[in-house]
Parts: structure tokens; C-alpha cells; sequence
């Protein structure tokens, strides 16, 4: 199945659009502190984008999360797939 479609990438697709959401910030602010389009965001939101481990790094200091808190839920979430 491709990355995309599964209810693991859905999951953390949620996570982050939830964390965005907490933080208050917006699409534009979260990937003007990025140094990204906003578009990269929107794309990633939308599930159009995979996401690499390196970019969760980056987006879980911008809206300061911890990255192996989401990883370890969407690893549960995946080895039920």
C-alpha cells in the first residue's frame, strides 16, 4: 500500500494539523519559521506529501512537540496494519 493511504500516515497527519492548531499558528507562520512555502505545508496537511523523519524533526521544534511522542504513537498505530 502506498505510504499515503495508510491509516498510519493518516494518524500522524492528524497529529501534526492537531499540534498546528495548539499552537495557534497558521500554515504560512509554521513554514515562514521553516523557511518553506506555505504550499509545502498545505500539501503535507492535505496528504498529497509524504513527510521524512528529518522534516517531523523540524516541524515538532517549530511548534515544539516531541518527535519520539508521535512517532511512538504512529508506530503503534502501524504495526496493526
Amino acid at each position: 500500500m502506498e505510504t499515503i493511504q495508510r491509516a498510519s500516515h493518516k494518524a500522524l497527519i492528524r497529529l501534526l494539523i492537531e499540534k498546528r492548531r495548539a499552537s495557534g499558528m497558521r500554515q504560512r507562520d509554521v513554514a515562514t519559521t521553516l523557511g518553506r512555502t506555505q504550499s509545502w505545508l498545505a500539501k503535507i496537511e492535505s496528504g498529497q506529501r509524504r513527510i521524512d523523519v528529518c522534516e517531523l524533526c523540524d516541524l515538532a521544534r517549530a511548534l515544539k512537540f516531541s518527535p519520539n511522542k508521535v512517532i511512538a504513537k504512529i508506530a503503534r498505530i502501524a504495526k496493526q496494519e
